[in-house]
């Protein structure tokens, strides 16, 4: 055997275990892994999207926000903000009684809403869409760019524009104060596959959570100790509210159901049926066409 042949046969093995099969990734290889991780909307990706019909688009309520809020853009042709760059106090209260995000301080009357930096979903729609390269700022005032106007009108392209802002562009952290970590933004690709396989039935968040550390165990060393739970329960509890309150809920792919249990509330979650409608997802090793 020369050389050519040893290099042959080491790279069969190198390949032989890549695109084994992986328990802790729910029967994914290490190879898909690396896709759904890096390359989540890509070809090899085992995750893909669907075109949704524009009544499904409509029960999507961060793309039914973000359409309002371009739409609101358009017509007047700029807003000018704040000193400090933020939205008037009248768009933030037009933007968020339309209703499509709630927000439970303000549900439950506890507070009033009075900034753009009172509320979170307001602030990340103008976030998203500043991100996206929707809109532009110039001289304090706040306006659509050419691909703001193209997209505005066009459910899908807007859809997944803003989808994959939010997965690969907007820090997850932002909002909580559970630490400047990748809990739950990295690896969502792999969540959006348990719910595939699991989300049928109503299952406690936990049961995600348990999956998505066995599968990313080096994430939980992220989290610092704490006088109230473990490092394990203050990352399960990071995840949960990511990846269900702040992300799969806003864009309609769960149902969140609550429970009171003494002194603690437990989450349950599906998954809709726009979930099945938008996100499709092969098994382990089938190709594309299979």
């Amino acid at each position: 055997m020369d050389l050519k042949d040893i290099q042959r046969h080491i790279d069969q093995v190198m390949n032989e275990q890549n695109n084994s099969s992986v328990q802790e990734f729910e029967g994914y290889s290490a190879f898909e892994m690396h896709h759904i991780l890096n390359l989540t909307f890509e070809t090899n990706s085992p995750i893909s999207f669907q075109k949704l019909t524009d009544s499904d688009y409509a029960k999507i309520p961060m793309h039914n926000q973000i359409k309002y809020f371009l739409d609101l853009i358009k017509k007047t042709g700029e807003i000018k903000l704040t000193a400090k760059g933020f939205l008037p106090t009248k768009i933030v209260k037009d933007i968020y009684v339309q209703g499509y995000l709630e927000e439970p301080l303000f549900t439950s009357g506890t507070h009033q809403l009075y900034k753009e930096s009172d509320s979170m979903t307001v602030n990340l729609t103008r976030l998203l869409v500043e991100l996206s390269g929707l809109t532009k700022k110039r001289n304090g005032k706040l306006s659509l760019t050419k691909k703001g106007e193209e997209i505005s009108s066009d459910s899908f392209k807007l859809f997944n524009l803003i989808f994959k802002t939010i997965t690969t562009k907007f820090n997850w952290a932002f909002y909580d104060g559970y630490g400047d970590n990748q809990i739950g933004q990295l690896g969502f690709g792999f969540s959006l596959i348990l719910l595939h396989m699991y989300g049928e039935t109503k299952r406690h968040d936990t049961f995600y959570a348990e999956k998505y550390f066995n599968a990313f165990p080096d994430l939980v060393d992220s989290e610092p100790l704490s006088d109230f739970d473990t490092p394990i329960e203050r990352a399960r509890s990071c995840y949960s509210l990511r990846t269900f309150d702040r992300f799969l809920d806003y864009f309609g792919l769960i149902q969140i159901e609550t429970a009171r249990e003494k002194w603690k509330t437990d989450k349950y979650i599906t998954k809709t049926d726009i979930f099945d409608k938008l996100i499709k997802v092969r098994p382990h090793n089938m190709r594309y066409g299979s």
